[in-house]
C-alpha cells in the first residue's frame, strides 16, 4: 500500500548553521570541528577494506541513523539535519564516503564499485556494534542507501533518499530517455582519464562551485560553506576519488538490465521516504516516480520548485520529515 503522497511549495532558505571557527590552512580538511554548534566529533574507522573519517553524535544507546552524502559534498552536507535528528534521541553517523574529504581514497577504479562502496556502510554499521539502523542518502548517497536495502535488507530498519532514483530505474530510463541522457551529459565526461580533474580543479575549483550554486536559488550556499568544500576538494586524489565513483559505474554498471521490468518480487520491501526537489537539474521528475514504484511500502514528498539541493534549501521540512519517518 503506499501512503498518499505529498506535495511542499518551496518558501524562502532557513537560516543555516555556518561555521564560526575557519580552518588553519589550505592542507585542514573539515571535521567536526566545522559545525561547534552541534555536538559531534570526529572519528576514524578502520573498516574491512578502507579507512573511513566519520563525524558522530549522540546518545551511543539510541537508535542509530546513518547519513550518506553524494557528489560532490561530503559529511558537512547533512549539517542542518544532524542537529534535529540528536534532539529526537538518535545516534547519529555521517561517514566521508571513500574518496572523500577525509577518508581513504583507494587508487584504482576498480575500488569504486557499488558494491563495495555499500559494504562499507555494512561494516560502518557494524563497527557502531549494531545489526540495523536507518540510512539515509542524497544523490550519490541515495544510490548506496537504495543498494544498501536491496542486497542487505535485514541492515537497514526504514530507508529515506533524497532526490537519488533506484539504480535499476535509472539504468531503465538513461537508456530509453533522451532526456535524461541530455541531463546526465557530465557523467559521460567524468569517464574520461584526468581531463575532469583538470577542468574541476582550475580556478580554485570555480566549476565545482559553480555546479552547486547555479544549479540551486541564489544564497542556498554561503561564502563561508563554500569555503569549507573547497577545503575538502583540494585534498590528495580528493577529485579522483570523487570522480571515480562516476568512472565505476560506467565500467562497472551496478545494474544489468534484461528486457523486461522487474517482477513484483523484485521490489523493496523495506519502509521507504522518497523527498524530491521537482526543479532538479540532473533528474527527472519521471525517475522520481518509477522509484517510488519499486517500494512496496513508501512514502513520497515532492517539494514543489525545489532544486537537487533540497535539504539545503528546506532544512527544517527535510529534517521533519526525516524524524517522522524514523520514529514512526
Amino acid at each position: 500500500m503506499f501512503a498518499p503522497s505529498l506535495t511542499y511549495r518551496a518558501g524562502p532558505r532557513q537560516t543555516p548553521l555556518v561555521p564560526s571557527l575557519p580552518l588553519a590552512d589550505d592542507a585542514t580538511a573539515p571535521d567536526a570541528a566545522a559545525c561547534p554548534e552541534i555536538g559531534v566529533d570526529s572519528s576514524t574507522l578502520d573498516l574491512s577494506t578502507v579507512r573511513l573519517h566519520m563525524v558522530a553524535g549522540g546518545d551511543e544507546s539510541g537508535p542509530l541513523v546513518v547519513l550518506l552524502h553524494g557528489f560532490p559534498e561530503f559529511w558537512y552536507g547533512w549539517r542542518h539535519q544532524i542537529e534535529p535528528l540528536l534532539e529526537a534521541g538518535y545516534r547519529v553517523v555521517v561517514p566521508d564516503q571513500r574518496g572523500y574529504n577525509r577518508s581513504e581514497k583507494p587508487a584504482g577504479v576498480g575500488a569504486y564499485r557499488l558494491r563495495y562502496l555499500t559494504r562499507d556502510i555494512v561494516d560502518l554499521i557494524d563497527a557502531e556494534g549494531r545489526e540495523r539502523a536507518h540510512v539515509v542518502g542524497h544523490d550519490w548517497g541515495g544510490i548506496v542507501a537504495w543498494d544498501l536495502a536491496t542486497r542487505y535488507p535485514d541492515v537497514v530498519d526504514r530507508l529515506a533518499v533524497i532526490n537519488a532514483p533506484h539504480p535499476t530505474v535509472f539504468q531503465r530510463v538513461l537508456r530509453s530517455s533522451l532526456e535524461q541522457q541530455g541531463r546526465s551529459w557530465y557523467a559521460y565526461l567524468f569517464q574520461l582519464p584526468r581531463l575532469p580533474e583538470r577542468l574541476l580543479g582550475a580556478k580554485g575549483y570555480d566549476r565545482l562551485e559553480r555546479a552547486l550554486t547555479e544549479t540551486a536559488p541564489t544564497g542556498t550556499f554561503s561564502s563561508a560553506e563554500l569555503a569549507l568544500y573547497r577545503h575538502a576538494w583540494r585534498q590528495p586524489d580528493a577529485l579522483t576519488g570523487m570522480l571515480n565513483w562516476y568512472r565505476a559505474s560506467g565500467r562497472y554498471p551496478p545494474v544489468r538490465l534484461g528486457t523486461s521490468m522487474p517482477a513484483a518480487d523484485d521490489q523493496l520491501e523495506t519502509p521507504t521516504l522518497l523527498i524530491w526537489g521537482d526543479e532538479d537539474a540532473a533528474l527527472t521528475m519521471d525517475l522520481a516516480h518509477r522509484s517510488v514504484a519499486q517500494c512496496v511500502r513508501s512514502r513520497f514528498v515532492q517539494v514543489s520548485g525545489a532544486s537537487h539541493w533540497v535539504q539545503h534549501e528546506r532544512p527544517a521540512l527535510v529534517a521533519e520529515e526525516l524524524v517522522a519517518h524514523c520514529s514512526s
